[in-house]
């Protein structure tokens, strides 16, 4: 690719979402906070920007805003490929894999044997550690710590578990084709123990990975903690392609038992609307929390993309974002526990270029064009139903193309219409107008926050208990923001916040790192 061409796709090159310089990435791996700083590790191909090679990436944030991309942490190797896991700091070493001066972190992995290994074609989980606060690691020399000699046993997530049997640790981890999350327990991160096994259960439209398991109190009262059990599936998302679920219930240190399954798994006949999604748009995917956040919060991250047509999305040296980072918390819904999901804070309490605001729109049958903004935004609106039958948003519009956010109040639908978003073409599974089940508040309103970057679109709906993020890539000068009725009437209040950002980087010639 000559240098014109480099620079006309790095136009999308995201400002307040991480991309790697100039490589590929997918899935968060990882996630921790430690001594002050926020670490994402995320598959990676060191050598490339389509998957292979697969190795962690690494990126560190003091703001979850700014990060700063450091060199591969763990690299795949001639007998394996360095799959999904997580990161925990083991306070104690009672792996025994510290110093004895400082705690190490242990990171635990899949290791996806080659052709070469002696165990090639399996899955099996082992370990490394970092005595230097998580940017050299060195693999444990009894890797695998954990092998059911099967092909597609993955994505181990390690939480410390404290409770009325005891204090050891946990994974999580997946039979991905058997739709099945397995569970074990040690007390040295070393040796594992089977503890039981969930699923298969609601959508098992496609592999089962990713998951993450994690106490919230319910409504913020810690005499109410629910556990919530994430399972990223591929394919088999609400609206195609990729996409997470989530169940809420009970861990008792052994076994996670559900209060929101729907069917067991077995039938794909229910419909997907009534699983508990993690995201309905198209490009929100494996994603997972992070080990010791501060002040208690939980922050989650996923790969802002999707499967179906992920390397093929018209970007370069660069391909695939990560999503922002989000703080989930558990709220009740009509008596069904329900998460809720926001921007994390950091996004909001930054310096902001400028805020427009508009108080009691009338919104007639047709288009009524506000503002011509840059494009990254937080766009804060509130609709007020009347006659029409939709009423939205067109956002990165130019008088011929946009993508529409609307509202259909009847049918108590949410709406992500991209197909006159721009560049769609690339990818046959691209264009697409995808929905979401949306309910008013109870004074009849609905509330949107859109966080709005170079080449996406996040929205969260009623307070984030509805969220959608689609990726987009509009053309330059398609910066105008819109709203709209159709077949009747509507009211609305807007707010406009254009977020501080660094300048779009200008693509750099493809270094291939081997």
């Amino acid at each position: 690719m000559n240098a014109i061409a480099a620079r006309e796709y790095d136009i999308f090159r995201p400002a307040i979402h991480y991309t790697a310089k100039n490589t590929w990435l997918n899935d968060p791996n990882g996630l921790v906070y430690h001594e002050g700083i926020f670490h994402l590790y995320y598959q990676s191909n060191p050598f490339g920007n389509v998957w292979g090679n697969m190795s962690w990436g690494h990126a560190t944030s003091v703001d979850l805003v700014n990060w700063d991309e450091k060199p591969v942490a763990i690299l795949c190797d001639a007998e394996e490929d360095i799959f999904s896991g997580s990161i925990v700091i083991d306070q104690d070493n009672t792996s025994g894999l510290g110093n004895g001066q400082t705690a190490p972190l242990v990171a635990i992995y899949t290791s996806a044997y080659k052709d070469s290994s002696t165990r090639r074609g399996t899955q099996a989980q082992s370990l490394a550690w970092s005595s230097d606060g998580g940017y050299t690691w060195t693999k444990h020399q009894g890797n695998p710590v954990l092998d059911r000699s099967s092909a597609d046993f993955r994505d181990p997530k390690v939480f410390r578990y404290d409770g009325p049997i005891g204090s050891y640790w946990v994974m999580v981890a997946v039979e991905a084709n058997e739709h099945t999350v397995v569970i074990y327990g040690s007390d040295n991160l070393r040796d594992w123990r089977y503890l039981s096994s969930f699923g298969p259960a609601n959508a098992t439209g496609g592999v089962w990975e990713c998951p993450d398991l994690f106490p919230l109190p319910l409504d913020g009262d810690a005499e109410q903690t629910k556990w919530v059990l994430i399972v990223n599936l591929n394919p088999g998302g609400p609206n195609g392609g990729s996409g997470g679920q989530y169940f809420v219930g009970n861990f008792d240190g052994v076994a996670f038992t559900s209060e929101t399954t729907v069917n067991d798994g077995m039938s794909r006949t229910t419909e997907l609307d009534t699983y508990h999604w993690l995201d309905w748009g198209r490009d929100y995917y494996a994603a997972v929390s992070f080990h010791n956040a501060p002040d208690g919060r939980r922050l989650m991250v996923g790969w802002m993309n999707n499967w179906q047509y992920g390397a093929a999305i018209p970007t370069w040296p660069w391909r695939s974002p990560m999503s922002l980072v989000r703080e989930i918390s558990l709220v009740s819904d009509q008596g069904q526990p329900r998460l809720s999901q926001q921007a994390a804070d950091e996004y909001r309490t930054g310096n902001s270029l400028s805020v427009k605001t508009w108080s009691a729109l009338a919104l007639d049958e047709g288009v009524l064009h506000l503002h011509s903004g840059a494009p990254v935004e937080m766009i804060e609106v509130t609709f007020i139903p009347e006659s029409a039958e939709e009423f939205g948003l067109i956002i990165r519009g130019n008088g011929t193309e946009g993508t529409r956010i609307g509202i259909r109040p009847a049918a108590n639908l949410l709406i992500m219409d991209r197909t006159r978003s721009g560049n769609t073409d690339f990818h046959d599974a691209f264009a697409s107008t995808d929905t979401a089940p949306l309910k008013p508040a109870s004074d009849g309103s609905y509330t949107l926050t859109l966080f709005i970057d170079y080449c996406s679109v996040e929205v969260f709906a009623q307070g984030g208990q509805v969220t959608m993020t689609g990726l987009i890539f509009p053309g330059p000068d398609s910066t105008r923001l819109s709203l709209y009725a159709s077949r009747g009437t509507a009211a609305a209040c807007l707010k406009v916040t254009r977020l501080v950002a660094p300048p779009v980087r200008i693509a750099e010639p493809l270094v291939l790192n081997r």
